[in-house]
């Protein structure tokens, strides 16, 4: 796995779209020595402002939300010590990192973004969920 494909993944999802909060993007001009900017796009789903992110993409590895609260995304760390982290400012509200080293299964991955996006899409007001979202 690695991030542009973990990036198909999620823009793959009804109602997701990609948003770069702290700058750049793929057609900003960094030069050669910067390009972390447009590296690291969050995916959100919901409408403009009241989009909220499910996945924090980066080279290394995807940022979820692991579980409804820190004690249930405590166990992505005990499944995969080292490869899955607590994410720095956010993690104790079971936000955590996910790595692309291979040690952690592509299908793991996936599903810990789908998780993720369910659990953000369940915590947005009904009107504001995407179509073809179904939280059977």
């Amino acid at each position: 796995m690695n991030a542009d494909e973990m990036r198909e993944h999620c823009l793959a999802k009804p109602g997701a779209w990609e948003h770069w909060p702290w700058g750049g993007g793929p057609e900003a001009d960094h030069g050669q020595d910067n390009t972390s900017d447009h590296e690291h796009p969050v995916i959100k789903v919901g409408e403009g402002e009241r989009g909220k992110i499910f996945a924090f993409l980066g080279s290394g590895g995807v940022g979820i939300k692991g579980g409804p609260s820190r004690e249930a995304a405590d166990e992505w760390l005990d499944r995969f010590p080292g490869e899955a982290t607590v994410m720095a400012y956010i993690g104790r509200s079971g936000w955590n990192d996910l790595s692309f080293s291979g040690a952690i299964p592509d299908e793991d991955l996936l599903d810990a973004v789908d998780e993720s996006y369910r659990l953000v899409v369940a915590k947005l007001p009904k009107k504001h969920r995407p179509d073809g979202w179904d939280d059977a």
